[in-house]
């Protein structure tokens, strides 16, 4: 007898992204934080970056 895998719940696979907010309005997601920190310093330091569920 097999048994199916459990998925616990959840409804596919969620990913953690860090989410760049330009003062412009600009928002651009990214992999991990370190490239969101590194698009922020290029695009002049002051942005800012949460990290979201996707």
């Amino acid at each position: 007898m097999t048994m199916a895998p459990c998925n616990c719940g959840r409804v596919g696979r969620s990913e953690i992204v860090y989410r760049l907010v330009l003062p412009n309005g600009v928002t651009r997601d990214y992999p991990t934080r370190r490239e969101a920190d590194a698009a922020n310093n290029r695009a002049g330091g002051r942005g800012s970056i949460t990290a979201i569920r996707r």
